[in-house]
């Protein structure tokens, strides 16, 4: 039986936080792959929305001499772990080509980049279509003429079942847990848990989201609206057990399932 706290250190959270969710290489590697495909060329340039630690801005730079990167939160808490276990580890050159802004990513910015990303669901936070369109706008001014924005989403039948999901990893264990779900307005309430297997110690409510759920052709239609002259879905290939492959191709017919994790690409 595990005890319950409510308090992780700040480096703990998004330590483990970072080990659940993200995998900034194969991000990286997914939206370079794409991008040249549609442009025939390398991106250089990226914005992350929401970027929180900005592992990922930080990641980027490390690609080449010729990459930079902004990292876009309104919160400085992760920023401040970012820079302290992230942007620390840059050679004094890549640092020179990384550049956290704290703000809201629906200020214009006065540089364009050839890529935006918006990832781990952020942009859920906008409610209203109103909200979505201004900001998808807003990224739309602020991509280079050859320039993409890349999106994640997730969805299935269980997307909006209100239940608790559990993955072990090493040293921890993570929860995600739906709380709640309004089938009328699509708002939602998620909270991500942790326990700790070296105290058996569950921390409850360690990140808490409230956002709504939006669709993958609401999403496109938002974004045609918003000035985007293509969209491109994605889907993610079958492993042969009911699972993910990690492989995501262009899609605009998929099967129904309990779960799944994809990206949507928009063009200027």
């Amino acid at each position: 039986m595990s005890r319950t706290v409510d308090k992780l250190s700040v480096k703990e959270k998004y330590r483990l936080y970072e080990t659940a969710v993200q995998c900034y290489e194969s991000d990286i590697e997914f939206l370079k792959e794409n991008y040249k495909k549609i442009y025939d060329k390398e991106p250089l340039t990226l914005r992350e929305d929401f970027g929180g630690t900005g592992a990922l801005a930080c990641s980027w730079v490390k690609e080449g001499p010729k990459h930079l990167a902004w990292g876009v939160d309104i919160d400085p808490e992760p920023m401040n772990y970012g820079t302290e276990h992230h942007y620390s580890k840059l050679t004094a050159e890549e640092k020179e080509r990384m550049k956290y802004l704290e703000g809201n990513v629906l200020d214009s910015r006065d540089f364009k980049t050839d890529v935006v990303v918006a990832f781990n669901f952020s942009y859920f936070i906008f409610k209203k279509r109103k909200q979505l369109l201004e900001y998808f706008t807003k990224v739309r001014e602020g991509l280079n003429d050859k320039g993409a924005f890349f999106i994640d989403l997730f969805g299935g039948t269980e997307a909006r079942a209100e239940l608790v999901e559990e993955t072990e990893h090493d040293d921890f264990t993570y929860f995600w847990d739906c709380d709640e779900y309004n089938p009328i307005t699509e708002e939602c309430q998620y909270y991500i848990h942790f326990k700790t297997h070296k105290d058996n110690i569950k921390h409850e409510k360690v990140f808490s989201y409230d956002w709504r759920m939006w669709g993958i052709a609401e999403l496109r239609e938002i974004m045609e609206d918003a000035g985007f002259s293509k969209t491109i879905a994605f889907w993610e290939g079958d492993d042969g057990d009911g699972g993910g492959d990690g492989v995501f191709y262009r899609a605009e017919n998929a099967e129904n399932c309990e779960s799944w994790v994809t990206y949507i690409c928009a063009l200027p």
